[in-house]
């Protein structure tokens, strides 16, 4: 009885996941990157990385990498052999600018640090750099923002290439090449060794985790915007994470207004497992008010906190719901709420896979199908998501679209993704 009145619930909000048509909803979405390449009003930014995916990766060339993400900073010493990826040197830290602000030349000279040591073994440098960053001609990253948890005082307007380079130099290692790229391009990059690229007719990189976004190659001539007329292909960061063409329910709106950044990542907050836990949390306590779970549950959901994805996966297989449930029809209204959100998480990202198909033009042949990179704690963890959004591709996209994709998951992909790009593209 209370999974019908979760689901009644759901859609009375606008939850329900049903709401997102991956077929449907695909085509004005595609229609909105098109917008995008043009540079006309559109909510995907499009941004043009000046990498190619094409080519052969020299066998044997040693690359320093970098990856600076939303907690940690790492470097190594990465190289392609005929036996696969070997990844040297490998050292973590702590992102400087969490727990307490650094500056700029701060971020700089730890990075410099970093690499110094393994800079006579190199001539070139991929630098992941996962923040918002407008990617220049000269493959380079103009920092708009660095946020999440870290704050780098006086990092707006910089040159992340230019800056460390300048600062190799400084200290006497010069002729140095540097490419500047964002996770979702790496993991794009990172994916099927050379071998196994022939049996794919296109690749995507999709990253679903904290955040949401994917990437996709296009030849440089579709990008309107860059007035170039060649047919060398380009690797376009979509930010897709940014999208604002799906209907929001009621709750997504909520939690837009409640967010540190209201009107903006729309898609994100649809999609991002940072979200989902939120998002459950706030319609079990609306569910709470509405007298729709027993008096129990009721006060142990007022008292839910913030609560992540690997919760709400947890209740939506039925486990550990005795933490918050007290009757059956309390689990089943819970476990129901849950589900959905992992399920409307996939549809988005159908969606928007789906878009970038009819964006390419590929996937039209089933025995080559276009290979989705995927990576991230929400297609690698959750036992919910990854076999939906299988399913959606295979039923929805491939049966009725006429488009043909394939998820490939990886772990740890970001370093062999920032060689690549840099051997590929200096």
């Amino acid at each position: 009885m209370s999974s019908q009145a979760a689901l009644e619930f759901l859609e009375e909000y606008g939850m329900s996941p049903e709401r997102v048509d991956p077929v449907r909803d695909a085509v004005p979405m595609a229609e909105d990157m098109e917008r995008g390449l043009r540079g006309e009003a559109s909510s995907f930014p499009m941004i043009p990385t000046y990498l190619s995916d094409e080519g052969e990766i020299p066998l044997d060339k040693p690359c320093v990498v970098i990856d600076a993400g939303g907690t940690n900073f790492r470097r190594a010493l990465v190289r392609f052999t005929a036996q696969g990826v070997q990844v040297e040197k490998l050292e973590k830290w702590r992102m400087p600018g969490i727990g307490a602000p650094a500056d700029w030349e701060d971020f700089i000279s730890f990075a410099a640090d970093a690499i110094e040591p393994l800079m006579a073994e190199a001539d070139c440098i991929g630098f992941c750099f996962s923040y918002q960053a407008e990617i220049t001609p000269e493959r380079d990253g103009r920092v708009a923002r660095i946020d999440k948890e870290v704050v780098i005082r006086g990092c707006e307007g910089q040159l992340v290439g230019r800056s460390l380079l300048e600062e190799l130099a400084r200290r006497g290692i010069d002729g140095k090449k540097i490419v500047i790229l964002n996770d979702t391009v790496a993991v794009l990059l990172g994916g099927p060794d050379a071998a196994a690229r022939a049996a794919f007719g296109g690749f995507i990189g999709q990253v679903s985790g904290t955040g949401t976004n994917t990437c996709c190659s296009l030849p440089a001539s579709r990008i309107v915007k860059l007035g170039a007329g060649d047919d060398k292909h380009m690797i376009v960061n979509l930010e897709s994470g940014m999208y604002d063409g799906l209907t929001p329910g009621t709750f997504d709106r909520i939690l837009d207004e409640q967010s540190n950044n209201p009107g903006s990542k729309a898609f994100e907050k649809m999609t991002a497992g940072v979200y989902l836990g939120e998002l459950c949390r706030d319609m079990l306590k609306a569910a709470a008010g509405e007298g729709l779970l027993s008096a129990v549950a009721c006060e142990r959901v007022g008292a839910l906190g913030w609560i992540d994805s690997a919760v709400i996966d947890a209740w939506a297989c039925g486990e550990k719901l005795e933490t918050i449930c007290r009757t059956e029809a309390d689990r089943a209204f819970v476990q129901t709420i849950c589900a959905a959100m992992f399920e409307r998480s996939a549809r988005c990202m159908a969606t928007n896979l789906a878009a970038i198909l009819l964006l390419t033009g590929e996937g039209t042949d089933p025995a080559r199908p276009v290979c989705v990179c995927a990576e991230g704690s929400l297609v690698q963890k959750s036992r919910l998501y990854r076999p939906c959004l299988e399913k959606l591709l295979r039923e929805e996209i491939g049966e009725k679209l006429g488009r043909h994709a394939v998820l490939q998951v990886s772990c740890e992909t970001t370093l062999a993704g920032s060689a690549a790009a840099a051997l590929l593209n200096t």
